[in-house]
């Protein structure tokens, strides 16, 4: 039973068309899943379902006695109240009672364990995870959620996806989480051009849906384009109008002529941009770190390797983001060291974008124009296209020209996150740190940006609640678990929970009491025979274990000398043919062509051959 809709609705925002003419409905027990780039509407469809906002022109109609609760984006409250206090009254608001224990429960769950905690002084996260709350423990027939992903741990995320999967009202929701958005959504809305795409599938039949629609509109345009040619042929012979049918003809011309095709949708491109990498990268020994009682890192060691793809992982608070920010010498530590390489630059993507100016490397001025954000970091920067200016690789980032002068504060959260990506990338880093990268950038940008890290000549480090990222762009992973203590796994976070189920575990839940006092764990390392290894056998184990080769380098190790040997002789080659083509200069051209191109791959080679052969001496000398 249709229980709300949105009929030919029309919405702009100055010359902005977010909706053109187009229709919105909701079904009983639907539960739907809104997706677009950045910009499109995502949120301003959820502020028109849920009444907070009114279209242009068109009709909101909700049926009789239906109940709408909307988790916003970015949700207010009164900082002075404390947490279960507010989370009460709310409730009392709506004439529910006798709540407490319920509310306890639900706040416990969601890792709001301080109920007398002044809201004041909660984090953006968890004030996301506090709305989160309050929403869910309030009855309602239509259930709104923007982004309801963001800031949740693992645990949290898998439990949210199970309550929803078994509630039985309807529900709309925005959110970048592929595998929470395939598991809960039974239909998928896309926004585009000012339209609404509606698809009866979860994500996975949506992507094969899609492509139908657009071969569908792809062959629909060819056949208009083949009619027209026609046409056109017997319009260039000089048809005379002097019948009905020939003027019918004519109309059907101008008719078809005037139509227009299919949308082609904006892409995103991300040009390969990177500085050139030496021998040491960063390389961690014995790093420690603690908050009063609590500790975050315990004794932990790691040589990144060159091309490293790294996922931290663990509960909310476990010390990930302060990790990074040590990488980077925006934290101190306690003990140990960390050594970054000469020829190391590092490109950090920060988790929360501050409008403080004591924000650091996070600050970004909402006051500045968007063009000018970028030429602050660099006027041009060198691609694999060639040298880019600013303007030009805003445009790549699907800011046009006029978009460039509009003031940062105009833009959407996703299009901030968005530009804050292409100013992290632009400073031409060979080490990425990415802190929670999906946290607001539309699925899209996803999409490029994991194509991206693929072809990304440098270390990613990604510190994620992205199950689908991880899998996608990790090699490597590193779990947070009690102590301070960092287990390593190979593969990306499936590989990880596999692991884990096939030893009889779960993912550590880290609870946050107060130090034992007793000396802290070094890092878990398991050997050969399934025992916990320590002292220099730990060391030793884990040094091996982080430099195995991986297939495609023993591969390219297996291989390499006899490629460089056949690049010499052909340069060899080379320059004898060179020497006795005399004065051809036609053909001198295309051999010293041929030549250089040859050299520059050797150089490649070589540098190849350097990392593979010091990478492989560690190896041995650890065996």
């Amino acid at each position: 039973m249709n229980i709300f809709s949105l009929q030919n609705i029309t919405k702009s925002y100055g010359v902005r068309k977010l909706f053109d003419d187009t229709s919105f409905f909701l079904q009983e027990g639907e539960k739907v899943g809104i997706i677009g780039i950045n910009g499109t509407g995502k949120t301003t469809l959820l502020n028109m379902i849920a009444g907070e906002e009114e279209p242009d022109e068109g009709n909101r109609i909700v049926a009789n006695h239906v109940v709408i609760r909307y988790l916003p984006q970015s949700p207010q409250f009164e900082a002075t109240k404390k947490v279960l206090e507010h989370v009460l009254d709310v409730l009392k608001d709506e004439h529910l009672e006798d709540m407490e224990g319920a509310a306890k429960n639900m706040l416990t769950t969601l890792d709001l364990n301080d109920y007398e905690q002044p809201i004041g002084e909660l984090s953006g996260g968890q004030r996301k995870r506090l709305a989160l709350a309050i929403v869910l423990l309030m009855p309602c027939d239509i259930l709104i959620l923007d982004e309801p992903t963001n800031h949740l741990d693992h645990f949290m995320a898998d439990w949210l996806e199970e309550y929803l999967k078994n509630w039985h009202g309807t529900l709309v929701m925005v959110t970048h989480d592929r595998y929470f958005l395939d598991a809960v959504s039974n239909r998928i809305v896309e926004l585009d051009h000012g339209k609404i795409y509606s698809y009866d599938a979860n994500y996975s039949g949506y992507l094969e849906l899609k492509m139908q629609r657009e071969e569908m509109e792809m062959a629909t345009e060819r056949k208009r384009q083949s009619i027209l040619r026609t046409e056109l042929k017997w319009v260039m012979r000089g048809a005379l109008a002097r019948s009905t049918k020939q003027k019918a003809r004519l109309q059907r011309y101008e008719d078809l002529k005037k139509q227009s095709g299919p949308v082609k949708d904006e892409k995103l491109e991300m040009g390969s941009v990177s500085t050139r990498m030496g021998k040491t990268t960063i390389e961690i020994e014995h790093l420690c770190k603690s908050f009063g009682e609590r500790v975050l890192i315990s004794d932990f060691t790691y040589y990144f390797l060159k091309n490293d793809r790294i996922g931290f992982v663990g509960t909310n608070g476990c010390g990930k983001t302060t990790l990074m920010k040590m990488l980077i010498g925006e934290e101190p530590y306690d003990s140990g060291s960390i050594k970054i390489g000469q020829t190391i630059k590092i490109g950090y993507y920060s988790q929360e974008i501050v409008t403080d100016p004591k924000g650091g490397i996070a600050y970004m001025d909402p006051k500045i124009r968007v063009i000018d954000y970028i030429k602050n970091t660099a006027e041009f920067v060198r691609t694999e296209d060639g040298l880019i200016s600013a303007s030009k690789m805003a445009e790549r980032f699907l800011f046009p020209g006029e978009e460039q002068y509009s003031l940062i504060e105009k833009l959407s959260g996703g299009e901030r996150r968005r530009l804050n990506l292409l100013r992290v990338l632009m400073e031409a880093p060979n080490v990425l740190i990415l802190d929670e990268p999906t946290n607001d950038l539309d699925i899209a940008t996803l999409t490029v940006l994991e194509d991206y890290l693929d072809h990304f000549d440098g270390i990613v480090i990604s510190v994620s609640h992205d199950r689908y990222f991880l899998d996608r762009t990790t090699r490597r992973i590193f779990a947070f678990e009690e102590g301070g203590v960092l287990r390593q796994y190979e593969g990306g976070y499936t590989d990880y929970t596999n692991r884990l189920k096939e030893e009889g575990r779960e993912p550590a839940r880290i609870s946050f009491g107060k130090s034992s006092g007793a000396k802290p764990a070094a890092n878990v390392i398991i050997g050969e025979d399934g025992q916990v290894l320590t002292g220099k056998a730990a060391y030793k184990a884990s040094k091996v274990k982080a430099l195995k080769f991986t297939y495609q380098e023993q591969r390219d190790y297996d291989a390499i000398e006899g490629e460089i040997e056949q690049l010499e002789d052909r340069i060899a080659t080379l320059e004898d043919e060179m020497v006795a083509s005399g004065s051809d200069y036609g053909k001198l051209r295309e051999l010293t062509e041929e030549k250089d191109k040859l050299e520059q791959e050797l150089e490649s080679k070589m540098e190849r051959w350097e990392y593979l052969e010091e990478k492989a001496q560690k190896i041995r000398d650890n065996v």
